[in-house]
């Protein structure tokens, strides 16, 4: 008997992942694929769930396939392409319940364990709330106490807790407690109660379960509102999908970024997720469009370039947003690609600025308060950009709703800006509120200046 857990990031620890199923109720997507393999925003489902376990440290992982099963191997392969390693679990008996499935990986285990369902997706943390649990159990779930709008509740595993025990688990219960999420930590001792449940008749993994919870041996973490979702049907897909986008809306999102941006930039994400496209073009194309546009400013000839060069800096600053929600959605986070991002965006900023400046120098040639000015404006921004990091993750730490200027406010000023036909007044508010909002994050930041 395992009598603790106490898991810190364990790379060691294994994680199992059912996909022996037919899936029939999603054959709209699936169209007689095996379901694990659904494409869902750029990855298949069964990706999302590897790569959404190897951000938290687990690169070993052990799949149950059994229909189409060589379809679901050859296109996973060992795992190398994630840099994980793959070993597969051949069920033959996969129209049975999926405890004979999870019994299948007996003698490939030997010590606690992450299990995993290849329908479901999930955020990490759920996966954190697991590997940092502390507690006398051979099974720990994770549950959703208090599950959102879009879960299907009927067809949902419900629980009952008492105390941090587990007391009851089934499709059909009363009174319950909250929801299985799919994701659990477990010792070997699951095989056992397993083969007990299964020569009763009951060949479910919630029947090995049961015979645990007869045991008080079945704890639970609760996932604090985390996001979760089984895919089974086309509804469940299009939730899926819908919350994935909504998920990529960040905390420290501005306003026009949250309101303008990134509706247009999510939907342009949509599309470009189905394709090769890297983030790092992505951020190239947002540079390369910001080039145009300093170029229009530049040169002020007339109205209808400043109205371009405005235009322009909005797309661009669109077009922005699209390389991180890209980097997300496929797991392809990078600190190169973060910095290359940042460093394309304060050429950009740079070469706006200057163009505004100048194009005004040249056709009013107001001396040297046009440079003073757009230097000042210039200057803010990137200072906006040097304490953005930091505030942001003293905002997210504190969990609070705060006002942010940010890059997305200052490029829809200029666009503005463009569109009256007042430079010189939009590099003055520029200069201004960026210089300010840079002291107020100081001001802000005076508290942890030794982190």
């Amino acid at each position: 008997m395992y009598d603790r857990f106490k898991w810190e990031g364990d790379i060691s620890l294994k994680a199992v992942i059912l996909a022996a199923g037919e899936g029939r109720r999603l054959y709209s997507k699936t169209r007689g694929y095996p379901k694990p393999l659904t494409r869902l925003l750029g990855l298949s489902i069964i990706e999302r769930g590897i790569l959404t376990a190897r951000t938290v440290g687990i690169t070993d992982f052990i799949i149950v396939v059994g229909y189409q099963g060589k379809k679901i191997m050859e296109t996973l392969g060992d795992g190398s392409r994630y840099n994980v390693n793959i070993t597969y679990v051949e069920n033959p008996e996969w129209r049975r319940g999926n405890g004979v499935s999870l019994l299948k990986t007996k003698e490939f285990i030997d010590k606690p364990f992450i299990l995993m369902m290849s329908d479901h997706v999930f955020d990490s943390s759920i996966l954190k709330y697991l590997l940092e649990f502390d507690g006398r159990y051979e099974c720990i779930i994770a549950v959703d106490r208090k599950p959102k709008e879009y879960i299907d509740i009927e067809e949902a595993t419900k629980l009952k807790v008492r105390g941090d025990k587990i007391i009851d688990i089934g499709k059909k219960i009363d009174g319950f407690h909250g929801l299985d999420c799919g994701l659990f930590l477990m010792t070997p001792d699951i095989f056992d109660a397993l083969e007990e449940s299964i020569s009763r008749g009951d060949e479910t993994l919630s029947g090995g379960i049961k015979v645990l919870i007869d045991r008080g041996r079945v704890g639970y973490i609760d996932i604090k509102g985390a996001f979760w979702i089984d895919i089974d049907t086309p509804s469940d897909y299009s939730i899926a999908e819908r919350q994935l986008l909504r998920n990529l809306i960040k905390p420290t999102d501005g306003p026009i970024s949250k309101f303008l941006n990134r509706p247009i930039s999510l939907s342009i994400s949509k599309y470009l997720v189905n394709t090769d496209i890297t983030p790092n073009t992505i951020s190239f194309i947002s540079f390369i469009l910001s080039i145009p546009a300093a170029y229009l400013f530049f040169k002020n000839i007339s109205y209808i370039y400043i109205l371009l060069a405005g235009l322009l800096t909005q797309i661009s600053s669109i077009i922005d947003g699209v390389d991180g929600e890209i980097a997300r959605l496929k797991y392809q986070q990078s600190k190169y690609g973060a910095r290359l991002d940042s460093c394309l965006d304060r050429y950009s900023d740079a070469l706006i600025i200057f163009g505004m400046t100048h194009g005004y120098w040249i056709l009013y040639g107001r001396g040297e308060l046009i440079w003073f000015i757009g230097t000042a404006a210039l200057i803010g921004s990137f200072m906006n950009s040097y304490t953005a990091i930091k505030y942001d993750t003293i905002i997210e730490s504190r969990k609070t709703k705060s006002f942010r200027i940010g890059r997305d406010i200052r490029l829809f000023l200029i666009m503005i800006g463009a569109i009256a036909n007042q430079i010189l007044p939009t590099l003055i508010i520029l200069a201004i509120i960026t210089n300010l909002e840079s002291l107020r994050r100081l001001y802000v930041m005076r508290d942890t200046s030794g982190s």
